[in-house]
């Protein structure tokens, strides 16, 4: 992935990814998702979501402060 994109978060379930990828820009954290899912059987591949690298601190504790 172009521009050194870190991979904080990954989950089977597109809506899961997309509130994640959300609450980041809320916190002014730029971010991307990848659908790794394969189109014919859904039961197979992620969804990630990426930051730059110097925020990956920053995310990880927004995400963890969330499942806590």
């Amino acid at each position: 992935m172009a521009n050194n994109w870190v991979k904080v978060f990954e989950s089977i379930n597109n809506i899961e990814a997309e509130i994640v990828r959300a609450m980041l820009l809320e916190n002014n954290i730029e971010s991307v998702m990848m659908n790794k899912r394969d189109s014919s059987y859904l039961s197979f591949g992620l969804v990630e979501v990426y930051c730059q690298p110097n925020d990956v601190i920053t995310a990880l504790h927004l995400l963890n402060e969330q499942v806590n």
